[in-house]
Order: C-alpha cells, then structure tokens, then sequence
C-alpha cells in the first residue's frame, strides 16, 4: 500500500479533490482535522498547551479556544515553533495508527495544508500538489472564512510558495477552473494503482 502525500495552498481546493479520490474508495487522512481533535482528546496535549498558553487556551467546557491560539502564535514565531513542536510528532503518531489500519486498498492519502513546511512529505511514497492562481484562493477564503484580502493574504505569507511546492510535488493538480478537475484525478488515480501494483 502506498502512502501518497496531497497539499496545497490555502485555497487551493485540496478538500475538493480529496472528496472525489474518496469517491473512488481511496482512504483519505485528513492530517488539520485529526490535530484538532488531538488537541481536545488527547489529555497529554491538552495538559502541554494549558502549560504552554495558559488556561485560556481551552474555554470552561474544554473545547479549545482556537482565537486565542491564533492571536498568540501569528505574533510570535517561538510559540508557533513550541506548538508544532507539541503537535506534529502527536499527527505522525496517529497517521501512522490509521494507516495500519486501512486494508485491500492500493494507496491511502494523507491531506496536510503544511506538509512540505513539516517535513512530513519525506515519509510519503509520492506526493500531489493541488495548485489555483492566487486571485482564485483569495476570492475563495474570503467568501468561506469571511476574511478581508489582506488576512487571507497574511496566511497566504506564512506557507510556503506554489512554485517551491510545484518542484517537490510528483503530480500537480490544477485548480484554477481552466482544466476539469475529474479527468485530471482518474489520470493520477491510474498511475498510482500501477505503481502499487508494481510495489
């Protein structure tokens, strides 16, 4: 089975096309929602964060208070650092859990909005790259985040480049509304069948 990396800038459309390899059965890891959910379950990591941003990190009925998080970690690098320190081996730990667990299919996806920034690229097998222009990324996370240009622009400034992210990438898929997005998927969706078959 391999194991098959897809990223993308925000915007990009990444949950998309995930959408559509699950509808050819292809298992698909979803790396920001399981570490969201790591950071109210998991009772280790609730404990490192209440160490790291307080008590305020987490509301009185223990959901995490994503806000205060943000505002702290977007003004300082350091704490972002700790942060991913705490969070990324805890994701690895579970991907891997998950993906022993997956059976009779020929690749698994993991989706991760940093995954070249993480390094976590470098366990995949092969890793798809979901481009769209910027223009088209704005215009999409302002209509679903209700965010002004200029903060989806400030995220935008904190990942890593499409070009660098383009020349790491085995397959690129485009998003920009130019080609259609099923034939591009089927095609990539072929070759990695072989390849598993190969392996």
């Amino acid at each position: 089975m391999l194991k098959v990396g897809i990223t993308g800038g925000i915007g990009s459309g990444k949950t998309t096309v995930c959408k559509i390899f699950e509808t050819l059965g292809i298992p698909v890891y979803y790396a920001d929602d399981r570490a969201k959910m790591l950071m109210v379950e998991d009772l280790v990591i609730v404990q490192k964060l209440k160490a790291l941003f307080g008590e305020a990190a987490y509301f009185p009925d223990q959901s995490l208070n994503r806000a205060h998080l943000s505002t702290l970690v977007f003004q300082d690098k350091t704490l972002l650092h700790q942060l991913n320190a705490i969070i990324h081996p805890a994701v690895h730990q579970d991907g891997l859990q998950w993906q022993a667990a997956q059976k009779d299919v020929p690749y698994t996806l993991k989706e991760a909005a940093i995954l070249f920034e993480s390094g976590s690229y470098k366990t995949m097998d092969k890793v798809i790259t979901v481009f769209a222009n910027k223009k088209l990324r704005i215009a999409r996370v302002k209509k679903r985040d209700q965010l002004t240009s200029a903060q989806v622009e400030a995220r935008m400034s904190k990942q890593m480049p499409e070009r660098e992210k383009k020349k790491l990438a085995d397959f690129i898929i485009n998003n920009s509304g130019h080609r259609q997005l099923i034939p591009q998927i089927w095609k990539i969706h072929q070759q990695l069948v072989q390849l598993a078959k190969e392996a």
